[in-house]
């Protein structure tokens, strides 16, 4: 299957939410929340991205996660993740409370693909202090991709990971994560970074956002939001709706999307 053929099956399979004028979202992706040691990105950022988080549901906004937001291929036990962003899922579940939380899978949290391992990772966890499970994210809303649907215009705003663009880290994903949970995450204390990701290969990353623009033309300039390759991007009027909310693993800030007022603005 082509990576057009992908993103053309995200888009027909995605899920669909409504929105007027009232909505509010924060849109994030590429948290890679991992288990605080020398390797995890988002240990730096945590406590930027709750404090934000926490500004979000403050203001009544709903919270879409476009994928990679547990760090998966180089934590293989979720449970370390957890201790160590406890906080932070402890503040996604008032999001879920309040019907105001929906997770796209990307690559690296592709496993959630299968409810089984969102059962398993997320709709329990146990609490140290009184020796008992609680209930997390039970029913957490999974999928490969959201279609925000304008109640007025009929317009539609279409939301993935980005990594349909992306051959080796979707069709071989399995792969990808051995190499990274075995071969770049050791090297990763060295300085060398994986060459299969977008985010650290330049020229990996303009070829799936090329595909990801390509999609666009060939679909009536249909607009799009992703995230995967790290890189912010917001286009002039006179460009194509090709948008990327950046990532939360940038070395002093985290990036994102607010949707607000039927206008949309890059947030740092």
């Amino acid at each position: 299957m082509s990576a057009q053929s992908r993103i053309t099956n995200a888009f027909k399979n995605a899920k669909k939410i409504k929105f007027n004028h009232q909505s509010k979202f924060i849109i994030f992706s590429d948290c890679h929340r991992g288990n605080n040691s020398f390797a995890d990105d988002f240990a730096r950022n945590r406590n930027i991205y709750h404090h934000a988080l926490t500004h979000y549901y403050k203001k009544k906004f709903t919270y879409l996660e476009l994928g990679d937001g547990d760090e998966l291929w180089e934590n293989p036990n979720f449970k370390s993740v957890f201790r160590a962003n406890k906080n932070v899922y402890l503040l996604l579940k008032k999001f879920h409370i309040k019907n105001r939380l929906h997770f796209i899978w990307g690559n690296h949290d592709m496993a959630y693909k299968n409810p089984k391992n969102i059962q398993k990772n997320l709709h329990y966890y146990f609490d140290r202090v009184s020796n008992t499970e609680k209930e997390l994210l039970i029913n957490a809303s999974f999928s490969e991709a959201i279609l925000l649907e304008d109640e007025a215009t009929k317009r539609s705003i279409f939301l993935l990971h980005g990594h349909q663009a992306d051959w080796f880290n979707y069709v071989f994903w399995k792969l990808s994560q051995f190499l990274v949970r075995f071969l770049w995450k050791p090297l990763q204390i060295l300085g060398i970074s994986d060459p299969t990701s977008p985010a650290q290969n330049y020229k990996e990353l303009i070829k799936v956002e090329q595909n990801l623009e390509n999609w666009i033309k060939n679909n009536n300039n249909q607009m799009m939001i992703i995230g995967h390759t790290h890189r912010p991007h917001f286009p002039s009027p006179n460009e194509i709706p090709f948008f990327n909310d950046g990532s939360c693993v940038h070395p002093r800030a985290i990036t994102g999307l607010e949707i607000e007022n039927n206008q949309i603005c890059l947030i740092k």
